[in-house]
């Protein structure tokens, strides 16, 4: 078994704790927890006194009670936690999102890449089974190139008083975005992760649109792909009911996932190669519907620990690699900066130092003052 280590009991930090504790992860014992507050890690001070318990992460790194850590702290704390741990020879798992700013996240997977360590990241919804068929089909080629792709994701409501929760909710120095940055990670990663990175992206963006926050609460974006393929992404906490619709149009067919299913409309031959030999006006080509079968699996976060502790273990896949979270990041930056600056951003020259210096001035202005001088001491020294 691995011996974890939890940074952060937080409301993440208490689900994974739990599904070890419920014995759904045999290959994983919980020998750590780090939290600042007392009251977070009280319930496992009772129920489970022989997890050592640390207020300082560090300390719990040079413990010796654990090989590997699990990192469920605010966003801009990941890249510096893993680094941390990863130096100290800690398999690392990060929760999403790898970070809030790519100059960051570049700088911990150059750590990875230099450590003998197993590093993953947290993208649960990598084994949704309807995702990873829609994966697999567009990968086989079968269906050739991708022509669109279309992705609504406005299932994220939120009233005004989830904002009023906490102050660092919904603020640049708190959190470093809205939307894109706390709902829609998990959204960006399957969108590349099935069709491939982007090119180029050009985004309409509100900030506090729909409530008052100084955030993004409502995204329209236009995407490019190398192929000459286009694509949408919507999303929005604004709007109820909301929507959760990704089609995907190839040159053989469309793919739609909606209300947990995978719908197929297969055409008889590529549109390309029959809009060329085809001679009747308005005809169009025959198609096969088809309600897509899949295996039904979808074990989230249980499934990632599991795959983390078996590939330190065994030597098994990973659901996803920690440096995969650079893509989904790197798609969120660049949405940021098109809504930053009202221009398309091009993503193979993507400016990480721009966006790295838009996003400092944003925090300086941050309606939570106090948080400023957290999220200065976050993003280095260069910043103060």
């Amino acid at each position: 078994m691995i011996k974890l280590g939890i940074i952060g009991i937080g409301n993440m930090g208490s689900v994974h704790s739990k599904n070890i504790f419920d014995g759904k992860c045999p290959d994983i014992e919980l020998s750590a927890v780090c939290d600042l507050k007392d009251e977070k890690v009280e319930w496992i001070k009772n129920e489970h006194p022989e997890v050592a318990i640390f207020k300082d992460a560090e300390e719990m790194m040079d413990s010796g009670k654990i090989d590997s850590v699990l990192i469920c702290v605010p966003h801009y704390d990941h890249p510096k936690y893993a680094i941390m741990a990863m130096k100290k020879g800690l398999h690392t798992l990060i929760e999403k999102p790898a970070g809030v700013y790519t100059k960051h996240v570049l700088e911990m997977n150059k750590v990875a890449d230099e450590s003998n360590v197993v590093f993953g990241i947290m993208m649960n919804q990598r084994t949704n089974c309807v995702y990873r068929k829609m994966r697999e089909i567009v990968q086989s080629g079968e269906l050739g190139k991708i022509k669109r792709a279309n992705w609504i994701i406005t299932d994220w409501y939120r009233p005004q008083a989830y904002y009023d929760s906490g102050d660092w909710r919904a603020t640049w120095s708190g959190e470093g975005g809205g939307v894109l940055l706390n709902q829609c990670p998990h959204n960006l990663d399957l969108y590349q992760w099935i069709c491939g990175m982007p090119i180029k992206v050009h985004a309409k963006m509100f900030f506090g649109k729909h409530h008052d926050i100084e955030v993004e609460d409502d995204v329209t974006s236009y995407w490019e792909f190398e192929n000459g393929a286009t694509g949408t992404f919507v999303t929005s906490t604004g709007d109820v009911p909301g929507t959760n619709r990704l089609e995907i149009l190839l040159e053989g067919g469309k793919l739609l996932c909606e209300n947990g299913t995978v719908k197929l409309w297969k055409l008889e031959m590529f549109e390309s190669e029959f809009s060329k030999t085809n001679e009747v006006a308005f005809a169009a080509p025959e198609m096969e519907y088809i309600e897509v079968e899949t295996d039904g699996k979808n074990e989230q976060h249980v499934g990632v620990l599991n795959s983390f502790a078996g590939a330190i273990l065994r030597g098994e896949p990973l659901v996803a690699d920690g440096r995969e979270g650079i893509n989904g990041l790197t798609i969120s930056n660049a949405l940021h900066m098109s809504g930053f600056l009202n221009k398309e951003i091009d993503l193979r020259t993507f400016d990480h130092d721009l966006f790295y210096e838009e996003l400092k001035k944003r925090i300086a202005s941050s309606r939570r003052k106090e948080n400023v001088k957290q999220a200065t001491v976050n993003m280095g020294d260069s910043f103060r």
